[in-house]
């Protein structure tokens, strides 16, 4: 019997178990909570034939050890893919980027079931993939959101579909530098051939200069001039064809424009009906914690609209999104991810009113803020969401001015110093809004 080693004990990690135990293997669950420790799981290499690591977990000394007795690494996407081929006929739709992964996936897989495709959105999005492949033959199409974790450690993995929506630097206290990032974001469309699609983005740099890695048949979207994928005068088209007007898209926003042209891209590679692609992204709502505007307080003077877009996980993100307002009241902070703060340093400094600062990277924004002349009386560093709303009800309910705010949540960057996830981070904010501003509304 073969066997495997799982380290991880979350969703995805008790779903690959699930997989291996259905194909007789014999697993050992490492998890410093609930399973075998890291350290104990040294004496369990022995007689592994795979560990499958959960993609958050850095590469500590078990993974380095079972790397040296030649145990092969890899993680739940590449275990998953492998029990679906074996076990069912749906295709792959793969999706990453920098920003607009979970948009684009959400969306893309709610078109399908709309167009009476049997689809989900599944991966980095909720949906582990593990559990969608275990509902064998359930879905003609899982679409996936990728992230660079997930892309890590891929052996077979191949996408019918694949896309890379745009990139920008992130995740540095992972990886050597961007390029290294950049990089592994490719291997969404490893093991394609010509039979395959693969959708990019000719407007980012970065993608241009890697096209040479494209195995797949690719074709190119564009903001910025006619191509296979492309907007010009109002009007979205598809290989020269006209599928439809934008001006009534739901989801607004350039970013949202683009997130929509890779949906259009894929839905008419299947085949979808361009009344189906109207009728959906003239009716789709925008998702929660991205750019979310989910509550406006008024009293005598103005009206505060506060914006949760907690999903701003990078300072690309961030960047846009202070652009989509006038002068907003930035909060913003979380993990350090050893990112290189001055294009957002900039983008504060030009565009934001008053800046509120949290989590661990809170110290080295205030030092840069304070170095490019940023007005200190400006800078609240508070460390907590908590504290923030503590003192924004004072200076709101205090307040003479009668100009409208918006107070925004886009923190650039990851939030597990504090929260569990983006989704906890967002959810505790809008929890103290309301919390502290609906009563008095």
């Amino acid at each position: 019997m073969k066997k495997a080693m799982i380290y991880g004990a979350g969703i995805s990690g008790k779903n690959v178990i699930k997989l291996l135990e259905e194909i007789k293997w014999e697993t050992v669950l490492v998890d410093d909570k609930n399973g075998v420790s890291s350290t104990d799981a040294v004496a369990y290499l022995e007689g592994v034939d795979l560990f499958v690591k959960s993609p958050g977990i850095p590469y500590n000394d078990l993974i380095k050890k079972a790397k040296k007795k030649g145990i092969k690494i890899v993680n739940e996407i590449e275990v998953s893919y492998n029990y679906m081929k074996k076990t069912s006929e749906t295709k792959i739709i793969a999706i990453t980027g920098t920003n607009g992964k979970t948009t684009t996936t959400s969306k893309l897989a709610g078109l399908l079931n709309a167009a009476g495709i049997r689809s989900i959105a599944a991966g980095n999005i909720g949906t582990p993939y593990s559990e969608a492949v275990l509902e064998k033959d359930k879905y003609e199409y899982i679409v996936l959101e990728l992230s660079s974790y997930q892309l890590e450690n891929l052996y077979e993995f191949k996408a019918d579909i694949a896309m890379i929506i745009n990139l920008a630097p992130d995740h540095l206290n992972r990886y050597k530098d961007a390029d290294e990032y950049y990089d592994t974001k490719f291997n969404v469309g490893m093991n394609q051939n010509l039979g395959d699609k693969f959708i990019v983005n000719i407007d980012d740099p970065e993608i241009m200069k890697r096209l040479d890695r494209v195995k797949g048949e690719i074709l190119k979207l564009s903001l910025e001039e006619n191509t296979d994928i492309y907007v010009s005068e109002n009007n979205l088209y598809f290989e020269g064809k006209q599928v439809t007007t934008i001006e009534n898209f739901s989801l607004k926003g350039r970013h949202n424009l683009q997130n929509m042209l890779f949906v259009v891209g894929a839905a008419k590679l299947i085949g979808i009906d361009n009344n189906v692609i109207i009728n959906f992204l003239e009716n789709t709502e925008s998702l929660e914690h991205r750019m979310e505007d989910f509550y406006t307080y008024k009293n005598q003077n103005n009206a505060v609209k506060f914006i949760n877009d907690s999903k701003g996980t990078n300072l690309e993100s961030t960047m846009k999104a202070i652009g989509a307002f006038e002068k907003p009241i930035l909060i913003c902070g979380g993990c350090d991810k050893n990112l290189e703060l001055t294009p957002l340093i900039e983008e504060i400094k030009k565009s934001v009113k008053e800046v509120y600062l949290i989590g661990e990277l809170a110290p080295k924004l205030e030092r840069e803020l304070l170095a490019v002349n940023y007005p200190k009386e400006d800078i609240y560093n508070l460390k907590t969401l908590e504290k923030v709303m503590i003192t924004l009800e004072k200076k709101i309910k205090n307040m003479d001015a009668k100009k409208d705010l918006t107070i925004l949540l886009s923190p650039a960057t990851s939030s597990f110093d504090q929260f569990k996830s983006f989704e906890e981070r967002g959810k505790v904010f809008k929890k103290l809004v309301l919390e502290r501003f609906k009563e008095k509304n």
